[in-house]
This record gives structure tokens, C-alpha cells and sequence, in this order.
């Protein structure tokens, strides 16, 4: 098993940053993607951004305002939010796809943290 803690978020005023980190641990693994997705009230999950060790990728509606970096020697991935609007209110959730060393490929995913923007 592999657990991913998340941590940053809260409450931050329209055009405010805020950093969200998501640290997976365990052992045996190997990390081939790590992601950030979020949902808001009433909305479908959906992909904000994702690393690989090629790429990266954002939805259209956070590019130029959000990045996402990773530390490999942390199993860590960070959005860094700026310029925050209040759409993107939302539960983030942290998503990692692993690798074992005999070859099974698993998914996981954060408990979720808050991200709410005042205007």
C-alpha cells in the first residue's frame, strides 16, 4: 500500500497564492505520474495538471496561473496556485500512478483538502 498525504490549502482572497503538496510513501514503488484533480460543488471531477518525468500538462482554464514541480527524492508533488480566482474553490485531490517492481501498475489518491477563495 501506498498512502499520499496532502497538505496547504485553506482559505485565501481572490488573486492570493497558495502551495498544495501531496507526499506519498511506502516502499517497493516506483512512480510513473503524479496529478492534481479537483471537484467542486455540483461539478464532475476534473484533471488540473499532471507530471510525468517527460511532461507536464494543464487544464485549460489554470495555465500560466498554476504549476506543477515534483521532488523525486521526497515522492513529492506540489501545485504551486497563483493569481486565484473564486472557480477555483474546489476539493483538490492528490493522484499517483505507481509502479512495482514486478510490473503491476496502481493507482491511489489523497483524501482530498480544501481550497476556498474569498472575493
Amino acid at each position: 500500500q501506498v498512502q499520499l498525504v496532502e497538505s496547504g490549502g485553506g482559505l485565501v482572497q481572490a488573486g492570493g497564492s497558495l502551495r498544495l503538496s501531496c507526499a506519498a510513501s511506502g516502499s517497493m514503488f516506483s512512480i510513473n505520474a503524479m496529478g492534481w484533480y479537483r471537484q467542486a460543488p455540483g461539478k464532475q471531477r476534473e484533471l488540473v495538471a499532471a507530471i510525468t518525468s517527460a511532461s507536464t500538462n494543464y487544464a485549460d482554464s489554470v495555465k500560466g496561473r498554476f504549476t506543477i514541480s515534483r521532488d523525486n527524492a521526497k515522492n513529492t508533488v506540489y501545485l504551486q496556485m497563483k493569481s486565484l480566482k473564486p472557480e477555483d474553490a474546489a476539493v483538490y485531490y492528490c493522484n499517483v500512478n505507481i509502479e512495482r517492481p514486478w510490473g503491476t501498475k496502481e493507482g491511489y489518491w489523497g483524501q482530498g483538502i480544501q481550497v476556498t477563495v474569498s472575493s
